[in-house]
């Protein structure tokens, strides 16, 4: 049992959209904060079939039931038409909706509205270490945090029929992409810019295609909700930053499996780029769950002086080290930053056992840093 952060605490009477990539949990969560909810499944062949045809069937279902309990429509966007006929039913008989799907891209490129305002937007993301008992670091960093596939004990299985059937395909189909095994050799070249910076000119390469394209199928991504840009910090900056953003993927476990990555262990290779992912997800989370949507981004000089994550107005600033023995060389990035910017923080995220201070530095043991993030002791 998954204990989810996203519960609609100020939704009140309004309506709303939960979005989130597939099989983050929706259906299930939505089911179990709404269990008395007229619910209706548009990925049911029949029920797709049914409104499909004939739209205007969910007024006189809503007509004729008058439910007391808000109205669940999961999928929404394989039925974008079906928001004219929800639109008249929250104006005219003040039904309240939740509207569920995996991304509003179909129904943003359909020229369908989203309601003109009239619905708070939601997101669910994979799992996060506050929603999850007994939380296995080693774990999340090899399945990934989709709930099956954290719980699974065999998550290639898993991963592999999830980026065949849903990125491979359904995104690829939805986008409209005409050339799918370009767009597919995409998605795993872009995992190499995994927490790095994208240049499109070196991937369109890759790729065969022009760095256009190669811009497209990024924004395809974001639209999505498979991946995202982190962007760079630079308020009146002294030194020479760098602009370029970095990109994330939705999920570690999908990052694995395109890059062929398996048996993350402590102290390994592959530990460092993971674990950086894994608190990047986890702040993305929190600033969304919490409703503080801090702004979050990071920070790069042309010196290659580095901080991963500054929050918020540069009240603080997260570097992450895979290391178990922070040193001085760790802090670089930290000192310098904090040299340019007056800042309430300086925290180094790491492997070590116990927390302590160095010359202004916060180091936190990872399980520490998550614990203090969630409980709103970071950042308020």
């Amino acid at each position: 049992m998954f204990f989810r952060k996203q519960i609609f605490e100020e939704i009140e009477h309004e309506s709303a959209f939960l979005w989130g990539a597939r099989q983050t949990g929706k259906s299930t969560l939505l089911k179990n904060l709404y269990p008395d909810s007229l619910y209706f499944d548009l990925l049911l062949p029949n029920e797709y079939n049914r409104f499909l045809a004939n739209p205007n069937l969910l007024i006189q279902i809503i007509e004729a039931t008058k439910p007391q309990m808000l109205v669940i429509i999961d999928e929404i966007q394989r039925i974008p038409q079906l928001l004219n006929e929800i639109h008249w039913l929250i104006a005219n008989h003040k039904t309240q909706f939740i509207l569920s799907g995996s991304s509003p891209r179909k129904i943003l490129k359909s020229g369908n509205n989203l309601l003109g305002g009239r619905a708070i937007r939601y997101e669910l993301y994979p799992l996060t270490f506050a929603e999850i008992p007994d939380y296995d670091l080693l774990r999340a960093l090899n399945n990934g945090l989709l709930p099956r596939h954290y719980l699974s004990n065999n998550p290639k299985r898993l991963l592999s029929a999830y980026i065949g059937s849903y990125l491979r395909d359904e995104i690829a189909t939805e986008a409209k992409i005409r050339n799918v095994p370009v767009f597919s050799k995409f998605l795993e070249i872009a995992a190499f810019s995994n927490a790095e910076m994208v240049n499109y000119s070196n991937i369109a390469t890759d790729c065969g295609v022009s760095a256009p394209t190669i811009k497209e199928y990024f924004q395809i991504l974001e639209d999505t909700l498979i991946g995202r840009f982190l962007p760079v910090f630079q308020k009146k900056p002294k030194r020479r930053v760098i602009l370029s953003p970095k990109f994330y993927y939705f999920d570690i476990g999908v990052t694995n499996f395109l890059l062929k990555r398996s048996n993350i262990q402590f102290g390994s290779e592959m530990f460092g780029n993971a674990f950086e992912h894994l608190i990047y997800n986890e702040i993305y989370a929190h600033c969304n769950y919490s409703n503080l949507n801090y702004h979050i981004s990071y920070w790069r000089t042309t010196s290659q002086f580095e901080v991963d994550f500054i929050l918020g107005d540069h009240e603080i600033a997260v570097e992450v080290k895979s290391t178990s023995n922070a040193s001085s060389r760790h802090f670089k990035g930290l000192k310098a930053f904090s040299d340019e910017y007056k800042t309430k923080r300086l925290i180094l995220v790491c492997n070590e056992q116990y927390p302590r201070n160095v010359d202004g530095i916060t180091v936190l043991p990872w399980k520490i840093f998550l614990e203090q993030l969630w409980s709103n002791e970071l950042i308020k």
